[in-house]
């Protein structure tokens, strides 16, 4: 399901950097194409293999992930679920126009139905975040590898189920988590991290000040004959029906997801988490709630704040859904502060600035591939910035398929950002009570309150995996 639920930035104009002549622009971009080709040539070296792929939510960002995969690779589209008969419909008609083979998928408004199949080499899961464990532990036991959504889970002990599933099927498992497949950021990582240009990191900040977060009064109202509303539903609490959920609307509740942290933070923390090679963090605290947009449904924080502790410094989130962004060019973004400079990165860009003389600042753009990929600019509600890093995403998936081995973002990696950005719900929650989580022992250390808040009841007949 999607990332954000706002129209994508403005795309930087593109042109010539005032730091650099064309010269050097050409030699920064000559570079930049070759270390992002890394990822995009990958699974092209390995296998012509034809995978048959399924997709559980044919929603925004279900969709677009398969659009993606599509692009890449010589894949066969069999089959995709989804409890609302127009959104299938509409989903089943592009994957005809789009895929090689023109053949219609089969349609279904139950999972279990699609999967007991047992056809499957591949199941992209695009169900809003309360359905990912379920839908991803199911498709791993029949048989196939998965591409599931960001954040992983809507609890911690669901991503633990889903990591130890993934081990023990020996499933190869990617985390829609793709700023690690973005071209900018993976050159930054290069250019400014691993060449020590940042010197000793000792603070890291993370923010998104979107106004994201939906906040309507609708009135309860029939379900309409194409929704299953109790299959949409599953195992969450069942709200009195106020509309399509869809897109917007689910993710300003706390029944279905984990806010804006869940949403939003989870990105930018894998993002830190990855560039600087972190695991979990020693501890967690937060506070916030809904401050200023207190006259909607929604039941989602508008203000949070966030400390992730680190052995070596700490790791701040932010979060608005209301106001200005402090830095009008990084309004969802990271700052990596080291003693020889500060890396500021986005989706969007990236710069490094740094302290001193010497050494000369370094930008980022972000990479589009509108030449080579025309049918974007055409795609309903596409998120142009981040469709490379998807396509690129998707080929690393491929690969670790064939290889048998663990992608960029593999499911454990993903369950760590994921489940970080849940405990700091739960410290919030506790009145910002600081929480140390033992993913060994699978409790919050010495806090049984906190504990027993690692997983979520589920509405019956539904039942929650085990670990």
């Amino acid at each position: 399901m999607p990332t954000r639920n706002v129209d994508p930035p403005t795309p930087p104009k593109e042109g010539i950097s005032k730091r650099f002549d064309r010269r050097q622009l050409l030699q920064a971009g000559a570079a930049t194409l070759a270390l992002s080709t890394l990822h995009a040539t990958a699974f092209a070296a390995t296998s012509e293999a034809r995978k048959r792929v399924g997709l559980i939510g044919a929603g925004w960002y279900g969709k677009s992930d398969l659009w993606r995969l599509i692009q890449v690779a010589p894949v066969d589209v069999i089959s995709i679920c989804d409890p609302d008969q127009q959104m299938l419909e509409g989903a089943l008609e592009i994957a005809s126009q789009r895929q090689e083979s023109k053949q219609r998928p089969r349609a279904y408004g139950d999972y279990r139905k699609l999967l007991a199949e047992k056809d499957l080499d591949i199941v992209l899961v695009g169900s809003p975040d309360h359905w990912h464990a379920l839908h991803a532990i199911a498709a791993m036991e029949a048989g196939a590898d998965v591409y599931v959504q960001k954040p992983i889970s809507v609890d911690v002990l669901e991503g633990e189920a889903m990591v130890a599933a993934a081990r023990r099927l020996g499933r190869v498992v990617q985390v829609g988590t793709q700023r690690k497949s973005t071209p900018h950021l993976i050159d930054a990582k290069k250019q400014v991290v691993e060449a020590g240009l940042l010197g000793k990191v000792g603070h890291v900040e993370m923010c998104c000040y979107y106004h994201m977060r939906a906040n309507d009064n609708p009135p309860v109202q029939p379900v309409p004959d194409f929704f299953d509303y109790e299959m949409w539903t599953g195992p969450a609490p069942l709200r009195p029906y106020d509309g399509l959920p869809h897109r917007r609307w689910w993710r300003t509740f706390m029944e279905y997801g984990n806010g804006i942290m869940g949403d939003m933070c989870v990105h930018m923390l894998d993002t830190v988490r990855w560039m600087l090679d972190l695991d979990w963090p020693t501890r967690i605290a937060s506070t916030g709630g809904i401050e200023v947009q207190k006259d909607g449904k929604s039941n989602i924080a508008d203000t949070q704040t966030a400390t992730f502790e680190f052995p070596e410094f700490d790791a701040i989130w932010q979060h608005r859904t209301w106001g200005t962004s402090p830095d009008p060019d990084y309004p969802w973004a990271l700052f990596i502060y080291g003693e020889k400079g500060t890396l500021k990165a986005s989706t969007m860009r990236a710069d490094f600035i740094p302290q001193g003389g010497g050494v000369k600042p370094i930008h980022f753009d972000c990479v589009f591939e509108r030449e080579q990929y025309p049918e974007d600019l055409r795609e309903k509600d596409i998120e142009l910035n981040a469709a490379p890093a998807t396509r690129r995403h998707m080929q690393d998936f491929l690969a670790a398929i064939e290889k048998r081995s663990r992608p960029v973002a593999d499911i454990e990696a993903g369950h760590i950002s994921t489940a970080s950005c849940i405990l700091a719900n739960i410290s919030m929650q506790l009145q910002g009570r600081s929480l140390a989580y033992d993913p060994k022992q699978k409790v919050v250390t010495n806090d049984d309150e906190a504990t027993r808040l690692l997983r979520r009841a589920y509405r019956e007949p539904w039942q929650r995996p085990v670990v």
